[in-house]
């Protein structure tokens, strides 16, 4: 099922001509991508293939896979970006993002004091001129997905996989 008023929706329905940073990973289930209208690199976000719109509507195969993927990004943010921790927050509340997505957050050690916790939305939805560069995205699409299976950049720009996950 497909909601047309849904950015997620709409994306995921053209994903085989989707670049790097929209598709870094995915499954049967879900689709990592990196955020949109970020001044922070590396924010993730971690949506369903389907339309959901609240965690409760997820199946237990959905939900199974939530908490490994959840990790997963967790650890690649660490290994790619040398981020102290991440966030991992859930609200798919604005307007036209009612689909469930769990934004999947980088937390340098340098992120100043009044931008860490909830703080870090002031990042999210910045002008375009601050946001994170297209082609950045991409190259940290690139690093993220050879870390996630377990390879290093330079294997996987001789090898590009299949399987994006």
């Amino acid at each position: 099922m497909t909601s047309p008023d849904c950015y997620a929706c709409a994306t995921e329905a053209r994903f085989e001509e989707l670049p790097s940073r929209e598709r870094i990973a995915s499954d049967q289930y879900w689709r990592v991508a990196h955020a949109v209208g970020t001044a922070l690199p590396a924010w993730l976000v971690l949506l369903p293939r389907r339309h959901v719109t609240a965690v409760h509507e997820l199946t237990d195969a959905e939900a199974a896979d939530l908490g490994t993927w959840q990790v997963r990004l967790s650890r690649a943010l660490r290994d790619v970006t040398g981020c102290a921790k991440t966030y991992v927050v859930q609200f798919a509340e604005a307007e036209g993002f009612a689909h469930v997505h769990f934004h999947i957050v980088p937390r340098g050690a340098d992120l100043p004091p009044e931008q860490r916790g909830p703080g870090v939305f002031a990042l999210l939805g910045r002008p375009e001129g601050e946001q994170v560069p297209a082609e950045q995205a991409d190259r940290l699409a690139h690093s993220l997905r050879a870390r996630l299976r377990g390879r290093t950049d330079e294997e996987e720009t001789a090898e590009p996989g299949r399987d994006h996950r």
